[in-house]
């Protein structure tokens, strides 16, 4: 608040039952307050509804992200970029599993997206506001929005940048996420960055892999056995149904994104 005096610094409560709304009560901030806890997607959703300025600036409310590091990202913001986000830095408090995670993750949206994409899953980051809203009904509720957010920008040809942070172990709370239970979850995300950005580019490996297996099935068959076999028709068939699949969805996408402009 002392570097920046003018700003508008909005609060979300998200259904928490500790003593969030008296330490705010002590700060000349606007609170937004849930019933009942909605999720981390639904309290990003809460805030930029309630925001009045045009830039925003998201943090986690754990202490992990430091306010310090807030005009860098706006320096960097101010060469002209759309999003910048910032990239947390080897040594970072994590979590082992979810710092591999998060590095899967980011190599397989680089690879999608065609451009280095060095943290897809973290949460701090300044965005414009008019370009955010156009992509506030693809937001989940819970896990993600921040992979949600950056592939929708990148779909949409927006600017997006990368500087890189530190976050210190976090002083409040404890994370929610669990290997074992979240571990189906990751894999959808998975799918859900390639759905996002560019279904046919992750459908037609696919589809590829299913075509050679079933073609090399039937030359085998057809040297030992000559015959055409069943395994074979089915490979073959599923190859082409999930390129058909790729090919609807790739349309589907383009026109989730046609009114980004």
């Amino acid at each position: 608040m002392a570097t920046f005096p003018d700003s508008e610094i909005i609060i979300v409560n998200d259904g928490s039952d500790d003593d969030t709304l008296a330490l705010c009560a002590q700060f000349p901030v606007r609170v937004v307050s849930h019933p009942y806890p909605k999720g981390n997607g639904a309290a990003v959703k809460s805030g930029t509804r309630a925001a009045r300025g045009d830039v925003l600036i998201f943090m986690d409310a754990d202490g992990q992200h430091q306010p310090e590091d807030i005009p860098r990202l706006l320096e960097k913001f101010a060469e002209g970029y759309d999003m910048v986000v910032g990239a947390r830095q080897a040594g970072s408090q994590a979590g082992a599993h979810r710092a591999v995670a998060n590095d899967v993750f980011s190599r397989l949206a680089t690879w999608m997206v065609g451009r280095q994409v060095e943290d897809l899953t973290s949460g701090f980051r300044v965005v414009k506001a008019d370009k955010f809203r156009k992509f506030l009904y693809l937001l989940p509720n819970g896990f993600s929005y921040p992979t949600t957010i950056t592939m929708s920008f990148f779909r949409a040809g927006f600017s997006v940048a990368y500087l890189p942070i530190h976050t210190p172990r976090r002083t409040t709370g404890k994370s929610h996420i669990q290997p074992t239970r979240d571990g189906l979850r990751f894999l959808l995300i998975i799918f859900k960055i390639g759905t996002l950005y560019s279904p046919l580019k992750l459908f037609l490996p696919i589809s590829l892999a299913f075509f050679f297996s079933g073609l090399g099935y039937y030359l085998f068959t057809f040297v030992t056995e000559h015959r055409f076999t069943n395994m074979s028709a089915l490979l073959l068939t599923s190859s082409m149904l999930i390129f058909l699949i790729g090919l609807i969805s790739e349309q589907i996408t383009m026109l989730i994104y046609k009114d980004s402009d």
